[in-house]
C-alpha cells in the first residue's frame, strides 16, 4: 500500500500534466480572485499556493463536470490503481476545509473546533507546529487517511487580537441565518478572511482591527502589491 504523500504525489502529477492545463489555470483564477492573490515576497506564498492546489484537487468542478479533480482522477486512473489505494483516494476526497479554533494541543495531536458547525477534529500532527496555541483560529484543510486526520500543507492563521471580532461575526452570521436569514456562505467568509490576512501582510502600519472590519459600511482597503526584498 501507497504511503499518504505518495498517493498525493501520484494524483498532482495528473493534475497539472499538460492535458490538464486549463482546468488548473481556471482553479487558480477561481481561488485567488476569491481569496487574493500571493507573491513570492509575501511570508504566507508557499502555504496559500498550497491552498489553491489543494482547491483545485479536491473542491474545483471544471467547467461542463459535477466530478471533482479527484473525482476524475479515480474515473480515468483507477483502472491502474490497486483496490487499496483506490480506497484510499475515495476517502481523501472528503477532505474537510474550513475555519477551525484551537481546542487543544498535546504531543502528536492537535484538537480543533469547525467554528460554523461546532464539529470537533482531532488532527494527528508529528511536527512541532511552532506558535500554534489554545484558541487560536486558523484556516486549513484536514486529510483522511486510514483513520486518521492529517493537516495538509496550507493553514493560514488569524492573529489572537481578532479572534474575538472572528468569533463574534461567526456568531451574528448563525444566529441571522436561524432566524430566517440567507444562509451562512462559509467559504466565501473563509476567503474574506484569507484576503484580510494577505493585507495584514502587506499593510504593516495599519491596525489589524481596522483590517478585519465586518462591519457593512466598512470600505475595504484593496491589496497592495508586495514589499520587494529588502524593504523595512
Amino acid at each position: 500500500m501507497s504511503s499518504l504523500s505518495e498517493l498525493q504525489e501520484k494524483l498532482l502529477s495528473w493534475a497539472t500534466s499538460d492535458t490538464r492545463k486549463e482546468e488548473l489555470l481556471a482553479a487558480r483564477r477561481d481561488w485567488f480572485d476569491r481569496h487574493g492573490e500571493p507573491h513570492e515576497e509575501d511570508k504566507s506564498f508557499e502555504t496559500r499556493m498550497n491552498g489553491m492546489l489543494d482547491y483545485y484537487l479536491y473542491d474545483f468542478r471544471p467547467t461542463g463536470s459535477n466530478e471533482t479533480t479527484v473525482e476524475l482522477f479515480m474515473r480515468e486512473v483507477g483502472p491502474q490503481l490497486t483496490t487499496d489505494d483506490l480506497a484510499i483516494y475515495r476517502v481523501l476526497a472528503k477532505s474537510v476545509h474550513g475555519l477551525f479554533e484551537v481546542k487543544k494541543i498535546k504531543k502528536g495531536e492537535v484538537r480543533l473546533r469547525d467554528v460554523f458547525t461546532d464539529v470537533v477534529y482531532d488532527v494527528t500532527e508529528r511536527r512541532q507546529m511552532l506558535g500554534l496555541e489554545k484558541g487560536d483560529i486558523l484556516e486549513a484543510r484536514l486529510l483522511p487517511h486510514e483513520g486518521r486526520l492529517f493537516f495538509s500543507g496550507a493553514f493560514l492563521y488569524h492573529p489572537q487580537e481578532v479572534r474575538k471580532l472572528i468569533l463574534n461575526e461567526v456568531k451574528r452570521q448563525k444566529k441571522e441565518a436561524g432566524k430566517g436569514g440567507p444562509p451562512i456562505d462559509v467559504p466565501g467568509f473563509v476567503a474574506s478572511l484569507s484576503r484580510m490576512a494577505l493585507k495584514l501582510e502587506r499593510y504593516r502600519n495599519v491596525k489589524v482591527e481596522s483590517l478585519y472590519d465586518f462591519r457593512p459600511e466598512a470600505r475595504p482597503l484593496s491589496t497592495p502589491p508586495p514589499r520587494s526584498r529588502g524593504e523595512g
